[in-house]
């Protein structure tokens, strides 16, 4: 026997409490003080007492919310406060009560709900003897609901689950879970639910039924109605009337899995809350809709018989045949490819059990025909974004035959589980299609897909859009497995070089950041790919290892790109992050290629070799231009400011500001060249400027201090401009301006330029 449930209409207060994120008490004032050391706060005062509140503890929060959704969704039967009580064997032993968290019950179904929580992500040892526990339930709980729930012979399905809060299942729980037939829904699966019924209302209860009974015909849902049988594009349809509220029971607008916050972007998209409110009035005022609701459903849900006509018609003729359809449907069997809103206006409305819908129903169209129709229908429409038709049809795509368009959903379900995975470096990083962006969801699935879809990671080669040999990411005809392959491969490769980088990682796109964006990301994938080119060419073939067998391979790699990463000092990292686009993402990947070769020395991918070549060429060419630039630019201010300085005679500024030794060393040189330059501040070094700062200190060091310290430390900046200027004047030499160093280069010059620029306009 079940006790403690209740009918919904008696729960609203309930309802109001257990919607709160906080408790609430009342208190004697005399208790406030001990009360706040308890973590209560003040709230206000009513009468001769204290109103105090303070957050819900995580176990109770993730127990109310999951209660609160299921009373949102208006199932007919809600546990109350505290769960229900199950009584094993109320003859034999009425004391014997197991409790349940949250139960709720439905026309067609029932269920039970475990909840377990934690404050901070981790693995649940404990999980094992808590499955044990609820499993013990099973038998009595459903024994309990048939004596209780006696509804007109409807059979009602059974389901038992866990909701839980920051809790990492092993593959082993999972398996136990799967094996006992008991559902695991995560937070994010919650917020999702808790968006999808503010959003969609009650109906939404049958997107959340769905995903506990995915595919599994409902006794209760199945119904005989009058149709007409036609063709249409050579594909079976039928005609018939239908009731809103049936018709919500089995519908759905889009194709993703269960619990992707994704998808609340795309019923936002799909049901516009305005049109659906317009559209509600609209009913409430006895509109009627004098077009169908286009939808297909499942192959296998519909059966027809037709009646003896005054006139037999041949089947196959494009005529309409009358006859009796059988529909045997699941929740989620129907998609609506026309009149999203025309129905799910009906939701929670009086008028959806009474009301009647044309419907135009096809049945088990392949999924590029529903998307055809569904672009053909929507594509006009101002309320259907193009990218969200793109994003449908490469969801109806995922049991596609041809494999090359299988693996774009592949890769497109794949990115969004890295995102939802708690152990994936990724985790709440990646910014959906139309997603909020902030400093740390700032990577797009779109950057990553670019990079995935390339050739050498599922596909190796092709001829004529056949696929003739498959890549290291490919897992076999069953998408699953490729599935599974493609984020353990992808997640054990990002995980080991964000651990030496983890600060980097946390910054996002904050000042600091630039790993953990767009182009960071996208290099260390397009890095991966040249990892697998190197060891297939070494012998191994990678599409026939086990998954770990390709992760021992690759780590090595991941490791010698995490610690060279790991070296960058701010300058660098800035050189990192500026260099954008698809030449950014060049650029930095061979920066990492080289820098693993300095820890791997046989590794070499294609083109590094050429590229260092023509980076060495163009980085000593470009480091003694900026370095130049920089010479003259010390050579005019410098003497203009000893000129200013120093009026009284014209060359006053030679004798007065230019220390003896450097005066001595240019007079020999002008006569040696006979001044053919024409002036003596044409005949300095470099490091002669250094000497006149520091000997006119306290005229030059606002413009020419860089950095902290003494007077020698910040013009350090100097030696090291002029040891590059021997490499880049002497071509013959064969030394090269590394990378790193071209960048601080670049940095000084442009330091010193503002630094310059401001120095005038001061003056």
């Amino acid at each position: 026997m079940l006790e403690n449930i209740f009918d919904y209409d008696s729960l609203l207060g309930l309802a109001r409490r257990k919607s709160k994120r906080f408790a609430t008490k009342i208190i004697h004032p005399a208790d406030l003080e001990k009360n706040n050391e308890e973590g209560w706060e003040y709230v206000r005062k009513i009468k001769a007492n204290i109103q105090v509140r303070k957050d819900k503890h995580h176990s109770v929060l993730l127990e109310d919310r999951v209660w609160n959704l299921f009373y949102r969704m208006q199932f007919d039967t809600i546990s109350g406060q505290g769960g229900a009580s199950l009584l094993i064997n109320p003859k034999e032993n009425p004391t014997l009560k197991l409790p349940i968290d949250v139960v709720a019950i439905d026309r067609e179904v029932a269920i039970a709900v475990e909840c377990i929580s934690s404050n901070s992500y981790k693995k649940r040892p404990q999980f094992q003897d808590e499955l044990g526990k609820f499993l013990q339930i099973k038998e009595s709980f459903i024994k309990a609901i048939r004596n209780q729930f006696v509804e007109n012979g409807v059979k009602k399905q059974f389901i038992f689950a866990f909701f839980t809060d920051k809790i990492i299942f092993t593959d082993n729980d999972k398996d136990r879970a799967k094996n006992a037939n008991i559902l695991l829904f995560d937070e994010h699966d919650l917020s999702y639910y808790e968006n999808l019924v503010s959003h969609l209302g009650p109906a939404a209860k049958y997107q959340v039924l769905a995903d506990m009974l995915p595919g599994k015909e409902i006794p209760g849902l199945s119904i005989k109605i009058p149709a007409i049988k036609t063709k249409m594009g050579g594909y079976n349809c039928y005609t018939l009337s239908i009731s809103p509220e049936y018709l919500l029971k089995i519908s759905y607008v889009s194709h993703r899995s269960k619990g992707k916050a994704s998808d609340i972007n795309t019923y936002q998209r799909m049901l516009s809350k305005a049109r659906l409110k317009k559209i509600q009035e609209y009913i409430t005022d006895e509109g009627v809709f004098p077009t169908n609701v286009v939808v297909n459903f499942e192959k296998g849900r519909l059966l027809f018989q037709k009646i003896k006509q005054e006139k037999e018609i041949d089947d196959d003729l494009d005529v309409g045949v009358l006859g009796w359809l059988d529909i045997k449907p699941a929740y989620k069997s129907a998609w609506i490819i026309d009149g999203q809103h025309r129905l799910f206006a009906y939701s929670g409305h009086e008028r959806a059990l009474k009301s009647k819908l044309s419907v135009l129903a096809f049945e088990g169209l392949k999924p590029s025909k529903q998307a055809e129709l569904f672009i053909d229908i929507n594509a006009k429409q101002k309320s259907v974004k193009q990218s969200l038709l793109q994003e449908l049809y490469a969801e109806l795509h995922w049991d596609a035959e041809d494999p090359l368009v299988r693996i774009n959903a592949i890769i497109s379900k794949a990115i969004q589980d890295l995102n939802n995975d708690p152990e994936s470096k990724l985790f709440q990083r990646i910014q959906t299609t139309d997603g909020k962006r902030d400093q740390i969801k700032c990577i797009t699935l779109t950057s990553l897909f670019t990079q995935i879809e390339k050739k050498g990671f599922f596909i190796v080669k092709e001829r004529n859009r056949s696929i003739t040999e498959y890549g290291p990411l490919w897992g076999g005809d069953d998408n699953s497995d490729t599935l599974k392959r493609t984020v353990y491969i992808l997640k054990s490769w990002i995980n080991e070089i964000i651990k030496l980088n983890e600060d980097w990682w946390a910054l996002g796109s904050m000042e600091g950041g630039g790993l953990a964006m767009n182009d960071g990301v996208a290099a260390l994938i397009a890095v991966l790919r040249s990892v697998f080119d190197v060891l297939e060419k070494r012998g191994y073939k990678l599409v026939n290892l086990e998954d770990k067998e390709v992760v021992e391979l690759i780590l090595p790699y991941a490791n010698a790109t995490g610690s060279y990463l790991s070296t960058l000092d701010a300058n660098q990292k800035k050189a990192f992050r500026d260099a954008r686009g698809d030449q950014g993402v060049i650029f930095r990947s061979r920066q990492i290629q080289f820098n693993i070769r300095n820890q791997i020395p046989n590794f070499n991918p294609d083109g590094l070799d050429d590229w260092m070549n023509l980076q060495k060429q163009q980085t000593n060419k470009k480091a003694k231009e900026l370095i130049d630039d920089m010479e003259i630019a010390l050579q005019e201010y410098i003497v203009e400011e000893l000129k200013n300085t120093f009026t009284t005679t014209e060359d006053l500024w030679w004798y007065e500001g230019i220390p003896s030794t450097i005066r001595k060393k240019v007079a020999d040189r002008m006569e040696e060249d006979k001044n053919k330059r024409g002036g003596k501040e044409y005949y300095f070094d470099l490091l002669d400027y250094k000497k006149v700062i520091s000997d006119n200190w306290g005229l030059f060091e606002n413009t020419f201090s860089y950095g902290k310290g003494g007077k020698d430390k910040r013009l350090e900046w100097l030696d090291f401009i002029n040891e590059a200027r021997k490499i880049v004047s002497h071509a013959s030499s064969g030394k090269t301006v590394s990378l790193e160093d071209f960048n601080k280069i670049d940095d000084y010059s442009k330091w010193l330029q503002l630094q310059i620029s401001v120095s005038t306009e001061e003056i």
